[in-house]
């Protein structure tokens, strides 16, 4: 399970998806698009239908990930652990996995029962900068929590929406068919 906002999704989230998927023992990785993150209740983010359907372009005909829109049809903000309840009684013969970025797990306690999460998951975490946040004692050694040493990218959503707005041709970093459609549909203008 690989949660968020992807505003917009971009070629590290999907390189980092496929390594997860060919490179350890998960089967199929889920992009699970949130539409409000709990930590980000004021942030100005893309209608949840326009940033399914970049989603969409950018998995399309690869096997090995999926899109789920669970977290539409649940109570706002989102949170991880509900989520999850969800999918499980859904799902019942699947076991999740989780995928954090190495900034996400400093921030980790904050998350509304984080403690459920770790009791209940095994969590990956690969490489991301975090801005000198410290990572808690406990997580780097937690039997529930692996350290993938996956390829590290320099590019975040945040950075592509300021660039967008600016102008500037990012279709190095977005899937083509997501560029396409953020061209004709003039997001992030």
């Amino acid at each position: 399970m690989f949660f968020g906002t992807f505003d917009p999704i971009h070629k590290g989230h999907l390189q980092l998806a496929n390594y997860f998927a060919k490179e350890t023992d998960v089967d199929k990785v889920w992009f699970v698009l949130t539409p409000q993150n709990p930590f980000k209740k004021d942030a100005n983010i893309l209608p949840d239908q326009l940033r399914l359907e970049l989603i969409n372009r950018a998995v399309k005909g690869n096997p090995n990930l999926e899109v789920c829109t669970l977290e539409f049809s649940l109570p706002k903000p989102n949170y991880t652990y509900t989520t999850l309840c969800e999918l499980k009684k859904q799902h019942p013969n699947q076991t999740f996995v989780l995928l954090l970025g190495e900034d996400i797990i400093s921030t980790f306690k904050n998350w509304k029962d984080y403690d459920k999460i770790l009791a209940e998951y095994r969590l990956y975490v690969y490489p991301r900068k975090h801005n000198n946040r410290t990572i808690p004692t406990g997580f780097l050694n937690h039997p529930k929590i692996h350290w993938v040493r996956a390829e590290q990218y320099e590019i975040s959503s945040s950075q592509l929406r300021a660039e967008l707005k600016k102008g500037t041709d990012m279709s190095a970093y977005i899937p083509e068919e997501s560029w396409e459609y953020i061209k004709q549909k003039k997001l992030y203008e």
